[in-house]
């Protein structure tokens, strides 16, 4: 049975030997477009973590060519800039929403816990508002190197809490993906620890809520993922500042998750994260938190940009959605 393999087994692991791994003949040849693409992309040359006056161009420089891949915002949605203790945030709010619906998405961004600040923050909250046909509040947190950790998740928990005063936890969803599900998981252990109420629900997209990195994923799918190519260790340390990698506000996979909301997971086979976000789950139902997960086939992180299967998981949060948020009608 082993006979005409390439692996071999010692104590520290498995020897694949070299190997090319094909691309997937079981996803839509979109997807598989948007693989190869991905794949073609030069990798990033990171700073040094010590070399302080590297990170702010290398940060605009990448929050230029996420930017060039947002599309344009609908004239049905409208975006306003707004501030509250402090903390920056685009309000965006479809222009045809009755005002009895007091349903509120909180949109906390990806982009490695230092990336996607100003104009991405602004479009990924259109673009909730659209999606989700609700408000949407955007958090323009601060970030690295002038504002690390804590300063992003206090900015989370002061919107939040504000909202919650305003219009009731029950009309509020959160959610982000790989260092917005980040935030989004800290920011329920942060509610939790001031005694503030849970909201209806949590969306977490290939959530990068383990910044130890310990998971199986990021040794099986090194170097497969097109998008996270390698460890996260440089920008993890440039937001934690000395701070431990295993406190569970730094990596709330290590929390006591006991009365979370009810919550979404999705990840991919070929996702960096994928460790992160099975683990999580699992831990959200050993703490007896209502969680599903959902796995799509050879995605990588952040999903195939525009590919069927990208709807499919859109698809699934919606439903997510419209099951926790109570139902809107008129006065």
């Amino acid at each position: 049975m082993n006979a005409g393999t390439a692996s071999r087994a010692n104590d520290a692991g498995v020897i694949l030997g070299q190997r090319t791994i094909p691309w997937p003949k079981s996803i839509s040849p979109e997807a598989i477009e948007r693989l190869k693409l991905s794949a073609q992309m030069p990798p990033e040359s990171i700073p040094d973590v010590s070399d302080t006056a590297a990170w702010p161009t290398f940060i605009a420089q990448q929050n230029a060519g996420m930017e060039q891949y947002l599309p344009p915002i609908s004239t049905e949605i409208e975006v306003k800039e707004e501030t509250l203790a402090g903390v920056k945030f685009y309000r965006a709010t479809p222009r045809f929403l009755p005002m009895y619906d007091q349903r509120l998405y909180i949109e906390i961004h990806g982009g490695g816990l230092i990336f996607g600040a100003g104009e991405f923050t602004r479009v990924m909250g259109a673009m909730d508002a659209q999606t989700f046909n609700t408000e949407v509040i955007a958090i323009d947190y601060r970030v690295p190197p002038e504002h690390p950790f804590p300063a992003a998740l206090d900015d989370c928990f002061s919107v939040y809490a504000a909202e919650v005063q305003k219009r009731g936890a029950h009309n509020i969803i959160v959610g982000g993906g790989s260092a917005g599900g980040n935030l989004s998981a800290a920011l329920m252990l942060r509610v939790k620890a001031a005694g503030l109420p849970m909201p209806a629900g949590l969306i977490l997209q290939t959530p990068e809520v383990d910044l130890t990195e310990s998971g199986d994923s990021f040794e099986t799918l090194m170097g497969l993922d097109p998008i996270l190519r390698t460890r996260l260790t440089a920008f993890n340390a440039l937001y934690t500042n000395g701070h431990p990698l295993e406190d569970p506000m730094v990596s709330p996979l290590f929390g006591d998750l006991t009365g979370f909301p009810p919550t979404l997971l999705q990840s991919g086979t070929r996702d960096l994260f994928l460790s992160n976000t099975v683990r999580m789950h699992r831990r959200l139902r050993n703490a007896g938190v209502a969680a599903e997960l959902h796995v799509f086939e050879a995605m990588p992180h952040g999903g195939f940009m525009g590919a069927p299967e990208d709807d499919d998981m859109q698809k699934e949060i919606l439903r997510f959605a419209s099951t926790h948020w109570p139902k809107t009608t008129g006065a």
